[in-house]
């Protein structure tokens, strides 16, 4: 009976390792394969080819890619975008969470009930567009980063976080004399290390990637993020196009064919936020699943 039972665990555990296994490769091969198109030379570059090892190593793709002036500038936007909006909302979520966590606060239970009415109905585009643009923050950064200053679901999760920290430490503060500021910042923030980094995380994540509001927003194509610039290179990835939005002629190397130029581009906005995940993975599970469970 053991033997028959181990014998079907065993069988079950193999197909998970399968299973997983594949799903592990649809992930990690896509990006070992354009790894391996940036790098190729455009001589031997082929395209029927599914190999992940190139034949020739060639850096021609990125060096044109990095002389094109408006990967530069958006690579900048973006980076601006970043290391503005993510600390911005970091603050404006724990300013909104924390007294949405207190049992005392007023009418506790009606501001957290309209926070979540607007995960339900939205005004749409063309609404948030002419509030943008009668605040006159077209054409600005703080135009991709005011509109989704504060998401429902992230508030939620923050405070959710913030109520299970135990009441004993504010009690215990206040009776020292501690204001609500001092609390927040000096005991409740730093215990509050896992759910913060997870917000942060996902907020770098937002912003790297965003481009839609970049698209309404910003006129001028210079203040462009780089993710307008890699998806024009990308749906209309040519030697032409690098040309027009003032691409290089690489290192004295042969000009590259689209595929490595479309390649290099994506693999230059997709590594530093890969880079991002190691510094912050540990503090993933453990944010999430205590900011979701308590409520």
């Amino acid at each position: 009976m053991k033997v028959r039972l181990f014998g079907r665990m065993a069988i079950f555990d193999w197909i998970n390792y399968i299973l997983l296994a594949g799903l592990c490769l649809s992930i990690v091969y896509p990006f070992l394969y354009l790894l391996r198109t940036s790098l190729s030379a455009p001589e031997s570059y082929t395209f029927a080819s599914l190999s992940i090892i190139p034949r020739s190593l060639s850096l021609s793709s990125y060096w044109y890619v990095f002389e094109n002036e408006f990967i530069r500038l958006g690579f900048v936007n973006t980076l601006r975008r970043t290391v503005l909006g993510t600390p911005v909302v970091l603050l404006a979520t724990i300013l909104a969470a924390y007294p949405l966590s207190r049992r005392g606060f007023p009418n506790r239970v009606l501001w957290t009930g309209l926070f979540v009415f607007t995960m339900f109905f939205d005004g749409g585009l063309i609404p948030h567009y002419i509030v943008v643009r009668a605040l006159g923050l077209i054409d600005s950064v703080w135009a991709l980063i005011l509109p989704g200053l504060i998401t429902t679901f992230t508030l939620i999760i923050v405070r959710n976080y913030f109520m299970s920290l135990p009441e004993d430490i504010e009690e215990a503060a206040r009776i020292d004399g501690a204001g609500d500021f001092t609390i927040l910042f000096r005991i409740v923030v730093p215990l509050s290390t896992p759910i913060l980094a997870t917000v942060a995380l996902w907020t770098i994540v937002h912003h790297w990637n965003a481009w839609f509001d970049s698209l309404i927003y910003i006129r001028d194509a210079r203040k462009h993020v780089l993710q307008v610039v890699v998806r024009r290179i990308v749906l209309e990835g040519t030697t032409q196009v690098m040309d027009i939005t003032g691409g290089g002629q690489g290192s004295g190397d042969a000009v590259p064919n689209p595929e490595n130029i479309k390649a290099a581009t994506v693999m230059i906005t997709t590594i530093p936020i890969v880079l991002v995940y190691p510094f912050l993975q540990k503090y993933f599970v453990k944010g999430i699943m205590v900011g979701s469970l308590k409520g």
